[in-house]
């Protein structure tokens, strides 16, 4: 909260008359100032959307639902907009890109169910009279069902007669460019697919939450190898028994930080550039 309240000469409590949010997230507003803030659909909603999956054994399972939430507060301080309390579980973790839902700790949702709880979300903030959503992605294997609400939620609300609303969704890792990868990696980078509980995710947490990461702990593990296939059920074998698909060890506050900056700011560009 000590960032937001070093701004909060953007929002103070009486604005024009009318009163203006004290804190960046929705859930902390009450209904008066929140309906204040929303009714007009000038305010960006901004929701997180993670999972609970293992991330290796140095660090928490909630890993996904952290980072897109404070990339979504960041984003909500330099636009002005409001962030939603976060899907807290995320679509099924994929064996070449989270380790596999099979792991202990890793505790899912089915498609279908993802995909109403989201649809439904998306209309009810339509319905309070946002017209400006962003939706902040930190779990890979949600992309495809966030897409699903959002075509479902869009085609509802046209028959209802809402047409004007606008989402735009994200994922903060899209936003590390090349340049930033060779900073971060040198020619060691093993590909946004087997970051998983890596160097990209530990640094974040590192930087954010240091407090959550026991970096000793962390296995020191060769990037992992699949086949250019998938096998139903899984075949946990081809997991390393870390749980991470790539070795955590060469991550650093430091290259957290270098991250925050990067994805903070094309985040908050890309909102600017869609919402004005």
């Amino acid at each position: 909260m000590g960032l937001w309240q070093t701004k909060i000469d953007k929002y103070p409590l009486h604005y024009g008359g009318k009163m203006r949010p004290t804190s960046p997230f929705a859930a902390e507003l009450t209904w008066p100032v929140y309906d204040a803030a929303v009714r007009d659909g000038k305010t960006p909603i901004l929701i997180p959307i993670g999972s609970m999956e293992q991330h290796g054994h140095h660090m928490p399972l909630h890993v996904d639902v952290l980072l897109p939430t404070e990339f979504a507060r960041r984003a909500a301080l330099e636009t002005g907009g409001l962030v939603a309390p976060p899907f807290t579980y995320g679509y099924k973790s994929h064996q070449k890109s989270g380790g596999g839902n099979h792991l202990p700790g890793t505790t899912s949702l089915d498609g279908a169910t993802l995909v109403a709880a989201l649809r439904d979300v998306i209309k009810e903030f339509a319905r309070h009279g946002v017209r400006k959503i962003c939706l902040v992605n930190g779990h890979f294997e949600n992309s495809w069902f966030i897409i699903e609400a959002i075509d479902l939620a869009l085609r509802e609300l046209r028959w209802g007669g809402v047409d004007d609303v606008k989402i735009v969704v994200l994922s903060y890792w899209d936003f590390v460019d090349k340049d930033t990868i060779t900073r971060l990696y040198d020619d060691n980078f093993p590909g946004w697919d087997l970051e998983h509980g890596g160097v990209l995710e530990t640094s974040l947490m590192l930087a954010l939450y240091p407090d959550l990461v026991t970096l000793s702990a962390a296995i020191d593990v060769e990037p992992a190898k699949f086949p250019p296939y998938d096998v139903y059920p899984v075949k946990p074998e081809w997991t390393p028994p870390s749980g991470t698909l790539s070795s955590p060890k060469e991550a650093s506050a430091e290259k957290g930080q270098i991250l925050l900056e990067v994805c903070s700011a094309g985040i908050a560009g890309a909102l600017r550039a869609e919402f004005g």
